[in-house]
């Protein structure tokens, strides 16, 4: 008995294809994950036993084969937990498989069945838009990120509530986004609030209206500080193709905050002098964005310039002339957006 749904795998900030193809056959018992799957896909195995087991249904005492095609990409993360566990009640005959086909997933399962978010859900919901799928099984906390991306969520709080929707013993209400919520007060610091400093705040002026990069020197308690931090609230707003952009980043690194499906307001970015190169640029075996990336659209504040290694500045040049950074790992190459 086979069954397939369809997932999406992160490389970067571009979501890939992946059928989750599971298999039953005689034999002693036993359930195997192949594909090319990482430690935290491979633990998915004892994830969806629990949580088949807490929403009552059954678990198949056959000998399981998972595969995640293609082979070889690389799956990293938890969100494959969802698709596994809807194509082995598809395989075992729980769930129809026609209905399942025009789906794709994306979720961790907690051992009592709960569906929980992951990060990238926009990434794989907009390739799920882009594979010709109108509709993605998510958790119901996901499903903000998947409406940004024009498919239609199908929020899910447990494993049960996905098997009944499949069944067709329940139908779940049209998806109303919620409003994007708003910090109370101003984001970030009023320059208006700085008196004196004319020649300084004019040099912020001129790189807000220039997109410029500005470097601010003197002894300290002169203000250099306090003045980069007021930048970004004289930056304009973020136009509706810069807000999706920089809100695809932050989804795929799990920087997107409770009740703001989109991010709005410029991400002001600060690390501190200690990050070392692959974390300003960018890095890691996935690759994952950097400071850099993370500031696309705004301001990446190096306080103490001259404290950060000469690795992490040099790294800077790529982004600073091309407005993107190229990661190439043994793992794979992605190109993020960085122009700040």
């Amino acid at each position: 008995m086979l069954a397939r749904t369809v997932t999406h795998a992160l490389v970067g900030l571009d979501a890939r294809r992946v059928e989750v193809e599971a298999h039953l056959q005689r034999g002693v018992p036993a359930f195997t994950i192949v594909g090319l799957a990482d430690r935290a896909c491979q633990e998915a195995k004892e994830r969806v036993r629990s949580g088949i087991a807490s929403a009552e249904l059954e678990w198949p005492v056959r000998r399981i084969t998972v595969n995640l095609a293609p082979a070889g990409l690389r799956k990293e993360g938890s969100g494959f937990d969802l698709p596994i566990a809807l194509a082995l009640l598809a395989a075992s005959r729980q769930i129809p498989a026609d209905r399942l086909a025009g789906h794709a997933a994306i979720g961790e399962l907690a051992l009592d069945g709960r569906v929980r978010p992951v990060t990238g859900t926009l990434a794989a919901a907009e390739g799920a838009q882009r594979a010709g799928l109108t509709k993605l099984l998510c958790a119901v906390d996901s499903a903000h990120e998947a409406a940004l991306a024009g498919v239609e969520p199908v929020p899910l709080r447990h494993l049960a509530e996905a098997v009944a929707y499949l069944r067709g013993e329940s139908e779940q209400p049209p998806y109303v986004a919620p409003a994007n919520g708003r910090p109370a007060g101003p984001a970030f610091p009023d320059l208006a609030d700085v008196r004196g400093q004319e020649r300084a705040r004019r040099a912020l002026e001129i790189a807000a209206a220039g997109s410029h990069n500005l470097l601010l020197g003197g002894p300290p308690g002169t203000g250099k500080t306090m003045l980069a931090r007021r930048l970004p609230g004289i930056l304009p707003p973020l136009s509706d193709d810069e807000a999706l952009e920089v809100t695809r980043i932050h989804s795929v690194t799990g920087l997107l905050r409770p009740g703001h499906p989109l991010v709005t307001e410029p991400p002001f970015r600060a690390p501190h002098h200690s990050a070392s190169a692959a974390a300003i640029v960018g890095g890691g075996p996935g690759p994952r964005p950097g400071e850099a990336s993370l500031a696309h659209r705004d301001v990446l504040l190096l306080d103490e310039l001259a404290e950060f290694v000469r690795p992490a500045l040099e790294a800077l040049h790529q982004p600073l002339e091309d407005g993107a950074v190229s990661v190439a790992r043994a793992g794979g190459q992605a190109v993020f957006p960085a122009r700040f």
